[in-house]
């Protein structure tokens, strides 16, 4: 029932873009450490680049796993799942990277998506293997709306308040790999 396409295109762009929500997968390169999957369905932060690469705005969250991962091995799948509408699942396996928000790069990638607040990164994948398989076993959900929940949050932090959120909880992964370390000492910090 699956199959391996070799571009994201057609039908298949159309169902991508289309999903309200996605989910990225990402491991340590060890046999020890865990393996992350995190759902992610924030409308708007997610971008078919070409016809092998696509893009999604990071957030700023409780965890940095995603980071964690590329930094050390660069492995990521993202899968979309048809919850209406005809079964069908689709995932992108490839090498991806991220561009924080201290990058040069960042504003002209951020600047595909609306504005967010508590972006800290793009994560960019360039896709090395497109496919579908049947999503049968995927049941029927609706959309009832999103959770505007962390965009806010984040605001309300405000920019210093996000840095000082992202290094006390993204600075290594749930396995001490280091994760988002790239926000410098707080003001705060280097008065003591």
């Amino acid at each position: 029932m699956g199959k391996v396409h070799e571009k994201i295109d057609g039908r298949l762009r159309t169902f991508i873009e289309a999903q309200p929500m996605f989910f990225v997968a990402t491991a340590p390169s060890g046999p020890d450490g865990h393996v992350n999957v995190s759902p992610k369905g924030i409308g708007g932060t997610f971008v078919v680049l070409d016809e092998h690469s696509v893009a999604y705005l990071d957030i700023t969250a409780s965890g940095s796993e995603t980071i964690a991962h590329l930094r050390e091995n660069g492995r990521i799948t993202i899968m979309f799942c048809a919850f209406q509408g005809p079964p069908n699942i689709v995932r992108l396996h490839g090498r991806g990277r991220f561009v924080t928000l201290y990058d040069e790069g960042f504003d002209e990638l951020s600047a595909l998506f609306p504005p967010t607040a508590g972006a800290r990164a793009v994560i960019v994948v360039d896709v090395e293997r497109v496919a579908d398989s049947c999503g049968y076993g995927v049941p029927l959900m609706s959309l009832d709306g999103e959770r505007d929940l962390l965009p806010p949050y984040m605001e309300r932090k405000g920019v210093e308040g996000q840095a000082d959120y992202r290094r006390l909880k993204n600075r290594t992964s749930i396995d001490g790999l280091p994760a988002f370390d790239m926000d410098p000492e707080s003001a705060d910090a280097s008065a003591h």
